[in-house]
């Protein structure tokens, strides 16, 4: 490493918060003790919704705060939670003692200085900090076009302010109090009048940290079951393990994921033996709907699981009859229990998102296909593999060959599982420029399972690369997101909102989506380039070039060439191919 590389200064861009009580010297002459333990609860409450957030305490200072989040909406909504929180603790509180927060949040770059973090990017923050109203929440023009439309609340445009100490003058905006946003553009729709039900990450009980990939593929396995019975509405793996590892609160669940009912539990495998352990419990008043053990060999498995789901069903809406949830049940399972293993290695090793997780995840995958040839969901999921290879810029030699033939395969030995169909789909269009066949088998899919959002995911997408029905696109990755609200990977799904917007014409919509995906994941490219086409329509070339500045930093190695997504409409395509030249990215 060089001297220069060695000093240099390194900066990302983060959504700051920065928080102090208004007026706490005056308190604290008032009322020394007794201000020191009203800062301490409040501070421990605050702390709680930072976390809640997915935000970062980056110091205290005596009565303040400094904070940072992985989006400007984290960021705002954590702030209205506080705000709201201490105003319930000040109700009945003389209004001479009250303890009221003012809050200042900034979008902008900073420096990083270990765990600190410093630069004109916090400044700004801890000036808006001290121009807001007690109890207020002040946010600077950047950190305001971020959230704009995606969040419950309304804003007052304060115009343009001269800070202390801050060269330029910036816009700064409020959070109207007690006013709810009119325009619920961004929010996801309510599920309907159906069973809702999450399965939260089951607890391994086996004692040896390597069997975790076995109860997390039971887990796995009992949401899909649970997903194929049309009458209940199952939340996504990724959205309920966002729980795993973590003291779980039944009602904050419910609330979070919106859903009715959850399903709790542990698993232990001990040589040929497995138990299995249940218990199913109503959000709201807590109660214990139903819970039950289920013991039997390894070579069991499956039937303990199918029982698992029976139970569920039957203990829900006992209306359903066997038949129709045996019906439901219906999977291309292998009856080849080293190859199952496998498979749930294969799982485990894939959801890391690294290139270590992909190379072991494919070999498991291999070797399962070995041990029973006609393992549909292991070829599948083998061909998504290579898709996601291609997707990140690490494509090998003979990749699209084999996805296909995998694919084709896995069409053959199990065409009537909604995951395999929906992921074939995926396989054809990227790799085989297939596109009236792919949506074919993605309709069939959905029609299987509309209650995957896995498989209206892979769906929607089929659709997008068409071109032809992008509101069918659009439709299928907003109910994915409600059946996932807590996914890490949903800036996939918006990115894809933000592409079908823009193949519909309404760039807008496309330039706020894909926004909103680069808050959940900033280092995605393809919201990265859905954002340069929308601000190339939209004639804003100064931002189209920043975020071309930005995608470049996160994925150097991006080629125009080797990296367009095969979407059908050859104008689209030259479209989006002439809008990122036109903003330096490299052929």
């Amino acid at each position: 490493m060089s001297s220069e590389q060695a000093d240099r200064i390194a900066r990302r861009l983060a959504a700051i918060l920065a928080a102090d009580i208004a007026g706490y010297s005056r308190l604290m002459g008032l009322d020394e003790a007794g201000t020191v333990r009203a800062l301490r609860e409040r501070r421990l409450v605050a702390e709680a919704l930072v976390a809640k957030h997915g935000g970062r305490i980056v110091k205290t200072t005596g009565d303040g705060l400094l904070l940072e989040f992985p989006s400007v909406v984290a960021a705002v909504e954590c702030a209205v939670a506080v705000q709201a929180a201490m105003a319930e603790r000040n109700a009945g509180v003389v209004p001479d003692r009250r303890m009221l927060f003012r809050v200042g949040i900034n979008l902008g770059d900073v420096m990083i200085d270990g765990d600190d973090i410093l630069g004109d990017g916090v400044n700004v923050a801890a000036r808006l900090e001290g121009i807001a109203e007690p109890g207020g929440i002040c946010l600077s023009g950047s950190a305001y076009e971020q959230v704009r439309g995606k969040v419950a609340v309304e804003f007052a445009d304060l115009g343009e302010k001269n800070l202390k100490n801050i060269a330029r003058a910036v816009r700064v905006y409020a959070v109207a109090p007690g006013r709810p946003r009119a325009e619920p553009s961004a929010t996801l729709p309510a599920l309907a009048d159906k069973p809702s039900i999450a399965v939260v990450p089951f607890q391994n009980m086996s004692g040896d940290p390597e069997q975790e990939y076995f109860a997390d593929g039971m887990v796995e396995d009992i949401i899909t079951a649970l997903s194929r019975v049309k009458w209940f509405y199952v939340i996504a793996r990724n959205s309920s393990f966002v729980y795993k590892g973590k003291a779980i609160d039944i009602k904050q669940v419910g609330r979070e994921l919106g859903v009715r009912y959850v399903l709790e539990g542990s698993v232990r495998k001990a040589g040929n033996r497995v138990r299995i352990t249940g218990q199913l419990i109503e959000t709201g008043t807590l109660h214990h709907i139903w819970a039950d053990r289920f013991e039997g060999s390894v070579e069991d498995i499956f039937a303990l699981q199918d029982s698992v789901t029976e139970s569920v069903v039957g203990a829900i809406e006992p209306s359903l009859i066997k038949a129709e949830i045996v019906r439901g049940r219906a999977k291309p399972v292998t009856d080849n229990l080293d190859a199952y293993d496998c498979y749930l290695r294969a799982i485990s090793a894939l959801y890391e998102l690294t290139e270590q997780g992909l190379e072991t995840g494919e070999k498991y995958l291999a070797r399962a296909v070995e041990l029973d040839p006609h393992y549909a969901s292991a070829k599948a999921r083998h061909a998504y593999a290579l898709i996601f290879r291609r997707v990140q810029g690490r494509a090998r030699p003979g990749d699209e060959v084999k996805a296909l033939a995998l694919a084709r395969e896995a069409l053959a030995d199990g065409g009537d599982d909604a995951l395999t169909l929906a992921r074939v789909a995926m396989t054809f269009t990227y790799f085989g420029k297939d596109y009236d066949q792919a949506v074919m088998l993605a309709d069939h899919a959905t029609d299987l399972n509309p209650n995957s959002a896995e498989v209206l995911i892979d769906s929607a997408w089929s659709h997008c690369f068409n071109c032809a029905n992008p509101e069918k696109a659009i439709e299928q990755f907003t109910r994915a997101m409600r059946l996932s609200p807590r996914d890490p990977g949903a800036g996939r799904a918006f990115a894809g909102l933000a592409f079908a917007n823009l193949i519909a014409g309404r760039n807008d919509d496309g330039l706020r989506w894909s926004q909103r995906s680069l808050q959940e994941q900033s280092s995605l490219t393809v919201a990265h380039r859905a954002q340069i086409l929308a601000l190339v329509r939209l004639g804003r070339m100064d931002d189209a070039r920043e975020t071309a500045r930005r995608m470049v930093a996160v994925d150097p190695t991006f080629r125009i060439a080797t990296r367009m997504p095969p979407y059908r409409d050859a104008r689209f395509r030259q479209e989006l191919h002439d809008a990122l030249a036109a903003v330096g990215m490299p052929e």
